[in-house]
């Protein structure tokens, strides 16, 4: 199951997230999550102005800030590894994954 972000994609298989993030002119960067070791999700529906995004929490750690701003939307920093920003047309696939891994964490 794969979602297309903002200068990313994030991809689940049923127990592992790769979050996959390309910054411009920076070669790509991976991150890598277990499932089982999710502790919350949040998504943030896009709408047709500004991107939404998608984040997963983990043990010891709290969810990054969404930043104010005309730029930013309300969402994460891009720096933030644990989450993506996502275009309005995936909506429905970031809904999916997420209740997937809803799923697999039990």
């Amino acid at each position: 199951m794969d979602v297309k972000g903002v200068q990313g994609s994030v991809s689940f298989d049923g127990e592992w997230i790769t979050i996959t993030k390309k910054l411009v002119g920076q070669p790509a960067q991976e991150f890598r999550l277990r499932a089982a070791d999710v502790t919350g999700t949040r998504l943030k529906a896009a709408s047709r102005l500004f991107h939404g995004y998608v984040q997963f929490v983990l043990p010891g750690s709290a969810p990054a800030a969404e930043e104010k701003g005309l730029m930013a939307g309300g969402r994460p920093p891009q720096s933030d590894p644990h989450s993506l920003s996502i275009p309005h047309r995936s909506n429905a696939a970031a809904a999916a994954l997420v209740a997937a891994v809803e799923q697999a964490r039990g």
